[in-house]
């Protein structure tokens, strides 16, 4: 398995279903996310630091199996403001 980690980008939904399919870009690499993926769109949003562990696909796509945010989650965030 490999690693990549920094900057999200373009997220997108491809697939909707009961296990959405979501594209997003790390530091301009291509990457699919599907296992987890509801709660990836629920902690991440553009501009925020990550860290992805996967692999590659034939098209070059990296396959997300695992990810991590590097500071605070989009729900803690909300969850400050909140309580301001």
């Amino acid at each position: 398995m490999q690693s990549l980690n920094g900057i999200v980008s373009s997220i997108k939904i491809i697939k909707y279903s009961e296990r959405p399919l979501v594209y997003f870009k790390v530091n301009d690499q291509s990457c699919l996310i599907a296992a987890h993926s509801l709660n990836f769109l629920a902690d991440v949003e553009n501009g925020m630091r990550i860290a992805i562990a996967g692999e590659f696909n034939s098209r070059k796509q990296f396959v997300v199996k695992r990810y991590g945010v590097i500071g605070k989650t989009m729900i803690m965030r909300q969850v400050e403001m909140m309580t301001m």
